[in-house]
């Protein structure tokens, strides 16, 4: 008899059936997936790690491959508003039903091994994907790579976005310690992607000892703007004038240009169309990144918590002018770099409104304007206070930010009514 019929229910239990929390290791999920006999899938993956871009990178995949008529399953996290986002087939995530059935499977699996919340996660992913005869899987690491569960299964295609600095306290205090670890998910004889123009010698030394193909942006792929609209390259491969991606943000041609590349080297499994690229990369959907609500006073939400995410932010910003003044919410986490977000930024923004973060690791709002150096930001309980804030200050013509957190974005969301009211889960302990 399966532990709980409800996923709500499962989902509680996990946040505190193994301890610690977040506990990277490969071991305790590849026993499970050998005694469900699930380590050798029938289909190809592309593994996506990164500091940022793996979600967009994935949602690009997704859109195109889809596009393409291929049955695409993939596995992404941290969600937004509801659990069952962390696994979609065909671009829609699967129900509760489905996930409960898979994690009562796993349940009863794995007998004595203690699994933490997002190894029951990636399992119930690849388990769900084993039974829903799909062509291709696209799995995000959820921390760094060479630990995360994901990596349990061999890659036929590993991509690695960005490389920057976050999440020190697991994968080290530089680029050099933390590329070493995502480029964990590299395998030998197995093509690797890097989209990080300047990607640490960790990453490029791991992949010549471990005979890893890699592929670089700015060597063996390229994109170029032009025109209205853009153009990629590689080896013998060309598309000129391409579509704008739907994602909105700067950063997405740098993802796009990854996906691309993975595409290619997957052409003879998975042959793609221009019209599909085409048509997919005008599909692409993804909540938090960059998306923007017109009125007259726009809404930008996204989930940048980084410095490399602020940056990209910034630039976005500016490839956005605004005729008014830019009003930013700001919800974080306490183990992110307060100060250095709010630096990169700081020259954009004319008004700042920090909420509190009520789930584990968020910072109240006056620890968070504490962090702050000499600005002297509205400071309020919640982000829903400070985002209602910024909306009543803002004047026709401005714009309001939010963002810090997939935490700050799915509270503003949720506020203009974007959510879905059934099935929303979060789990504090598994969001970055």
């Amino acid at each position: 008899m399966a532990r709980f019929s409800r996923l709500s229910d499962w989902l509680r239990w996990q946040e505190t059936a193994h301890w610690p929390r977040v506990d990277p290791s490969l071991i305790r999920a590849s026993a499970v997936l050998q005694r469900m006999v699930l380590s050798t899938p029938p289909f190809p993956i592309v593994t996506i790690a990164g500091t940022n871009g793996k979600g967009s990178t994935v949602a690009l995949l997704e859109a195109i491959l889809l596009a393409a008529g291929y049955r695409v399953g993939s596995y992404t996290s941290p969600h937004l508003l509801r659990y069952n986002e962390r696994i979609k087939i065909q671009g829609e995530a699967v129900s509760d039903d489905i996930i409960c059935q898979s994690f009562a499977r796993i349940d009863a699996a794995r007998h004595e091994i203690s699994l933490t919340y997002f190894e029951f996660g990636t399992l119930a992913a690849i388990d769900i994907f084993h039974q829903a005869g799909l062509d291709i899987a696209l799995l995000e690491v959820g921390l760094g790579g060479r630990l995360d569960a994901v990596n349990a299964l061999d890659a036929d295609v590993a991509v690695i976005t960005t490389v920057d600095i976050d999440h020190i306290n697991f994968l080290g205090p530089d680029r050099e310690s933390i590329g070493f670890e995502k480029a964990g998910i590299f395998r030998s004889h197995r093509p690797a992607i890097c989209g990080d123009p300047e990607p640490p010698e960790s990453v490029l030394a791991h992949a010549k000892e471990s005979a890893v193909p890699l592929y670089r942006i700015g060597r063996d792929f390229h994109y170029r703007m032009a025109g209205e609209g853009w153009s990629w390259w590689s080896n013998g491969s060309h598309y000129a004038d391409l579509p704008h991606p739907a994602l909105q943000g700067a950063c997405q041609y740098q993802n796009g240009a990854a996906a691309l590349m993975a595409l290619k080297l997957m052409a003879a499994r998975l042959p793609v169309s221009e019209t599909a690229i085409r048509d997919g990369l005008s599909a692409v959907r993804l909540p938090g990144r960059f998306q923007c609500l017109p009125g007259e006073m726009e809404r930008i939400f996204d989930v940048a918590h980084n410095l490399q995410g602020a940056r990209w932010l910034a630039r976005s910003l500016t490839d956005r002018p605004c005729g008014g003044r830019t009003y930013a919410v700001l919800g974080m986490l306490a183990d992110k770099d307060v100060a250095g977000v709010v630096s990169v930024l700081e020259n954009a923004i004319h008004g700042w409104f920090v909420g509190g973060l009520a789930v584990d690791r968020g910072l109240s709002g006056q620890a968070l304007a504490e962090q702050m150096g000499y600005l002297t930001p509205a400071i309020y309980q919640s982000v829903a206070e400070a985002y209602r804030a910024a909306l009543e200050a803002a004047q026709p013509g401005d714009r309001v930010l939010a963002f810090g957190s997939f935490h700050t974005v799915e509270a503003v969301m949720r506020l203009e009514g974007l959510a879905c009211s059934s099935g929303a889960e979060r789990c504090s302990s598994a969001s970055v």
